[in-house]
């Protein structure tokens, strides 16, 4: 199995998986969606009661439920060092919390005014501020105030969706599309029928310009009347794409997911030698 690499950004990831399986390519697919460790808020702690600001006095209200702005704040994604968090369940402190398992970000806002996730001030390392500082979380009015501490520990998105690193993961067949020059009288045909513009014309013929576009919705080859076009499926390679919350970056991901399937194959290795 060999991974070419089509698109690499921060928070985005387009390959080709090369000589693999359907088997593997979901396994690889249901790995990155819920696999992946991550940072997430977990636990919220609203202050009840007045709020004192500049011998002014605000109520600690808004107009959302605490468990609605509890939930928004839990998917605000949070900066993940893979290398320095770990789960509270494996960390040393036996899961009471520690710098090695758990970041604690404090709210301070009084209205009127917009609360956003950028005011998530991390108790520490400010290296740790949220990525997406404008993702709005709840309007406060006039003499409305929050003043709200979060704790953010490491999940899977097996566990909640909060913790789902990447959204959109989807791999289809490497397209095979063929133009045979022979047949084709180039009518142009394909060029306006083709969905994705898999096709142009240069100074003498019709090409496949864009091959990795192809959907293989067959369109090209209905619309063809000399039958020049062909479309198959390559069933050993397969063309992924996905992105990121932010929390991690797409190269991170893969690294990790391919990391992930590594470690359950040896284990499961393991367990049918000893079976």
């Amino acid at each position: 199995m060999d991974i070419e690499m089509l698109e690499l950004s921060e928070r985005k990831a387009s390959f080709i998986l090369k000589n693999s399986t359907p088997a593997m390519a979901n396994a690889l697919r249901r790995t990155i969606l819920t696999d992946i460790p991550k940072m997430a808020i977990d636990k919220v702690e609203f202050h009840l009661g007045p709020i004192m600001v500049e011998n002014k006095e605000y109520e600690s209200i808004t107009p959302l439920f605490d468990e609605i702005i509890a939930h928004r704040l839990g998917m605000v994604p949070v900066p993940t060092d893979l290398e320095l968090f770990v789960p509270q369940s494996k960390c040393v402190c036996g899961g009471e919390g520690c710098p090695s398992c758990t970041i604690m970000y404090s709210l301070n806002k009084i209205g009127p005014c917009t609360v956003l996730s950028g005011d998530l001030i991390p108790l520490g390392d400010p290296s740790l501020k949220v990525k997406d500082e404008f993702i709005p979380i709840v309007e406060l009015a006039d003499g409305q105030a929050v003043l709200i501490y979060t704790i953010a520990t490491m999940g899977t998105a097996r566990t909640h969706v909060k913790w789902q690193v990447a959204n959109g993961v989807g791999y289809k067949y490497a397209p095979i599309v063929k133009i045979d020059t022979g047949k084709c009288g180039n009518c142009e045909r394909c060029l306006s029928e083709c969905p994705k513009h898999v096709f142009s014309r240069d100074s003498k013929r019709t090409t496949v310009a864009e091959p990795l576009k192809c959907t293989l919705c067959g369109s090209c080859r209905t619309f063809c009347p000399s039958g020049a076009i062909s479309v198959d499926a390559d069933e050993k390679n397969f063309v992924f794409s996905f992105e990121t919350d932010g929390s991690l970056s797409a190269e991170k991901v893969i690294n990790k997911a391919v990391s992930l399937l590594s470690e359950q194959a040896k284990d499961f290795g393991k367990l049918v030698e000893n079976f």
